[in-house]
């Protein structure tokens, strides 16, 4: 079950995707299966040899005394291989890349990101992306008319 994705990211050419676990509390997890969460600006931050997603914004499902003490943009551990994590280094190092959540689901029973490596689009390449949509619309429309699937 998906329960978010990032709708910003139609603004990057993702390059590599990667899926890794998250630490969480027990409100918060509760908070993700009722869809009180936001990641359209949340990115991934790699420090000391361990990554963190930064601003991913989950809501409080209910007024709780332990979650109120909480903050909701709190940076979240992502648990991640140490040659994966590597491998993440390496490829931020790049020029122009970064490291961006595409969307939060569950596996079984336990809640996985899947992450991206992007690098941001250029307004040439969503020229080209509009083109190549517009084309494929007045395709599909004459095949319509035409009585061809």
């Amino acid at each position: 079950m998906i329960f978010a994705v990032n709708k910003k990211l139609r603004d990057f050419q993702i390059l590599e995707t990667l899926e890794a676990g998250i630490s969480l509390l027990g409100p918060e997890v509760k908070a993700i299966r009722n869809k009180n969460l936001n990641i359209n600006d949340a990115f991934v931050r790699i420090k000391n040899g361990e990554a963190y997603i930064i601003n991913m914004n989950i809501t409080p499902v209910s007024p709780n005394s332990f979650f109120e003490r909480i903050n909701s943009t709190r940076p979240r551990k992502l648990l991640l291989k140490k040659n994966e994590i590597k491998r993440l280094i390496g490829k931020v190092q790049e020029k122009g890349l970064t490291i961006i959540p595409t969307k939060v689901y569950t596996k079984g029973r336990w809640i996985k990101v899947e992450i991206a490596i992007v690098r941001h689009k250029t307004k040439y390449d969503k020229r080209e992306e509009i083109k190549k949509k517009e084309m494929d619309r007045k395709i599909q429309e004459i095949m319509k008319r035409k009585g061809i699937r």
